[in-house]
């Protein structure tokens, strides 16, 4: 077994439900965990790791996890519809798949509640959901990762395709509200009122790039298109097209390191780091991007890079255990603590080990790895 197997079952074998060993903000808290976003990106890289390897163990670690939080009528310890929280829509995901493998009823019954949610979120003049109930009219790039994929393969599994138009308009909507002409990068956020302190208040949108939120929004636009009908071609093949300009945009500003800096455009700037889990994410969606054809195949070796890079830079031993490093612990704007969405603001959050964030994109970039038989 090669070290990085290794490194994803020591932190399984340390980790309940209740206490994941990967989830560093509800132990930094000291909380239980419950029904959320970062689980919910682990639990789906580990069935990831099931569907590569073929190894029961990873399956059966899953499904406890989940079965865990949902009962028998479908409901979920931890998860309240009316929340309108965008982020608890992304673990919904895991449910799809633990349906399929399972059969268990209970998780369809709980696919159908989280797309409960989906149909109340309320929405921006332009038609996008806002991030969270608390974060009125606002779009966050974040939220097309959490959301949009579940969405998309909802209407495709049970609900006849009936809102395809409403899907991909949010994303267009996002390349006209957030997008930047000149890097072609996208803006973490952008406020459709004006009205927060942290918007540029012509624009309505945030001052910088951040990373992780340029990963998320190119998983997100290709997982949608993994779980999209191609048949209704001219907006599958436009989300393509956006797809690739990211990637492309995003591309000129890889460090020689294979890795991304925290602020993307403004490597070398004091405090910049090469950052994991944004880093994480865009090997996957490369290296992912190339296996669907969305890609050049020429491109597989930037995927490669940016993952060896991580590899290289932040996956340490320590004391005969492994630890992956240079993760942002989280960002975000406004809320109680006025997040102002500055420079400095994203250098002053925490940098941590071993989370979920950094750790399930790591994973599900190694799980593109193997399938293509690269030696690790």
């Amino acid at each position: 077994m090669d070290v990085i197997e290794k490194y994803i079952d020591e932190l399984l074998e340390k980790s309940t439900p209740d206490r994941p060993a990967w989830n560093i903000e509800a132990i930094l808290q000291g909380k239980k965990s419950t029904w959320n976003y970062i689980d919910g990106c682990m639990i789906k890289a580990v069935l990831e790791m099931y569907s590569i390897t073929g190894d029961k163990k990873y399956l059966d670690f899953a499904d406890h996890f989940i079965d865990y939080r949902v009962r028998e009528d479908g409901t979920i310890d931890g998860y309240n519809v009316e929340e309108l929280n965008i982020d608890n829509v992304n673990a919904g995901k895991t449910l799809f798949e633990l349906y399929d493998l399972t059969g268990k009823e209970k998780y369809r019954k709980a696919i159908d509640l989280v797309y409960s949610q989906v149909q109340k979120m309320p929405r921006t003049k332009e038609g996008n959901f806002w991030h969270k109930n608390i974060y009125p009219n606002q779009v966050w790039l974040d939220g097309l990762y959490m959301c949009q994929p579940f969405y998309m393969e909802y209407e495709t599994r049970f609900n006849d395709k009936k809102n395809y138009q409403d899907i991909y308009g949010q994303f267009f909507n996002v390349v006209k509200h957030m997008r930047d002409t000149e890097t072609g990068l996208y803006y973490h956020a952008y406020d459709s009122s004006r009205e927060m302190f942290w918007c540029d208040k012509v624009t309505g949108l945030s001052q910088h790039f951040w990373l992780r939120a340029l990963g998320w929004y190119s998983m997100a636009l290709l997982d949608t298109l993994d779980k999209a009908d191609p048949s209704d071609a001219e907006p599958y093949e436009k989300m393509k097209e956006i797809f690739r300009d990211l990637i492309d945009s995003l591309l000129k500003y890889q460090d020689e390191s294979g890795m991304w800096y925290q602020i993307v455009n403004l490597g070398g700037m004091d405090k910049n780091y090469l950052e994991t889990s944004g880093s994480a994410i865009l090997s996957y969606a490369i290296l992912k991007g190339v296996r669907l054809g969305f890609l050049p195949q020429s491109y597989e070796a930037y995927g490669e890079k940016a993952f060896r890079g991580i590899c290289k830079t932040y996956l340490n031993v320590e004391e005969g255990h492994m630890s992956l490093g240079g993760i942002c612990l989280v960002a975000g704007l406004g809320g109680k603590d006025r997040r102002s969405g500055m420079y400095d603001y994203y250098m002053s959050e925490p940098i941590v080990k071993d989370d979920a964030k950094g750790v399930g994109p790591f994973l599900l970039a190694y799980t593109e790895m193997r399938r293509l038989n690269k030696e690790i």
